[in-house]
């Protein structure tokens, strides 16, 4: 049987782990590894990743390069939007109870065309292709308090956040998350990658 014993890193470390490797990743210093034997080998052994990532699926936004981590040391849920859905729940109770990721983090992304999508149904009725639709759907109750007012660019900015904040919001509403909130054990935290830039602004 594999081994998944718990890192024995905190959160804040976890954290300032990622901010490190976004800084590496945009000043070109990255420290990414091959696919060295030894390092796989111990792998095969069982994953301690210090960090669980909900992320979009854009190409653009690879979250190990981004935070220029190793191989184990991520455990990355992608999808489109990075919304939360029963399997995307699963895969966060899994790495809760079985992994015990001390951080958790909602990772969003400028120009997502998910979320675009999402602005224009709600801003002009467009229906989307079915299981599309069916993603904005998941999408649409974090946008209740856009501004119409705002220019469209300055609309998908705040899109964008509101929807990492909305995806935060639906974590903190699980079971799990009642529980481990309780127990002063889950620091969830939201950020948006700037895909101009490659920067990740971590939210307050």
């Amino acid at each position: 049987m594999s081994s998944n014993a718990a890192p024995t890193i905190s959160a804040e470390e976890a954290l300032q782990r990622l901010k490190a490797g976004n800084e590496r990743f945009i000043a070109g210093t990255t420290q990414f590894p091959t696919a060295q034997k030894e390092i796989l080998s111990d792998l095969a052994k069982g994953q301690h990743p210090y960090a669980t990532i909900l992320s979009c699926s854009d190409s653009r936004v690879p979250p190990e390069l981004v935070f220029d981590a190793g191989f184990g040391e991520l455990f990355i849920i992608r999808v489109a939007g990075n919304v939360m859905a029963p399997e995307v729940a699963g895969s966060l109770q899994y790495a809760g109870h079985h992994l015990q990721t001390p951080l958790f983090l909602v990772l969003g992304h400028t120009n997502c065309g998910a979320i675009a999508a999402a602005v224009d149904t709600k801003l002009h009725g467009t229906r989307q292709h079915s299981r599309i639709q069916l993603l904005v759907d998941s999408i649409l109750p974090g946008l209740a308090n856009l501004d119409p007012q705002l220019t469209s660019e300055e609309t998908l900015a705040r899109a964008v956040e509101a929807n990492v904040r909305w995806s935060m919001r639906q974590i903190l509403e699980t079971p799990e998350g009642r529980e481990r909130q309780s127990e002063g054990r889950l620091q969830l935290v939201g950020a948006v990658y700037e895909i101009e830039t490659g920067r990740v602004r971590f939210l307050e």
